[in-house]
């Protein structure tokens, strides 16, 4: 089930994606339709969006699969 709003949009492609890749920011964004990656910040501030994964004490990263999760409204923080 999709999301109404979000269109579908294709996560950046690796040689052999893996579900478990971790991508930045700018990739998130590039793979969600091109939000601007303020607009992941303030999502993650208000627990809302994506999964992400902290690393140490500033490094956001975010799962292709919590991506594709998103993108088709399964899941959410």
């Amino acid at each position: 089930m999709r999301s109404k709003g979000r269109p579908a949009a294709a996560l950046p492609a690796a040689a052999t994606p893996d579900p478990d890749d971790l991508l930045n920011e700018y990739e998130a964004a590039a793979g969600l339709g091109n939000p601007a990656v303020q607009t992941l910040r303030n999502w993650r501030a208000k627990g809302i969006g994506p999964r992400f994964v902290k690393i140490g004490a500033r490094m956001v990263r975010y799962r292709r699969r919590d991506l594709e999760a998103f993108i088709n409204g399964e899941a959410a923080q």
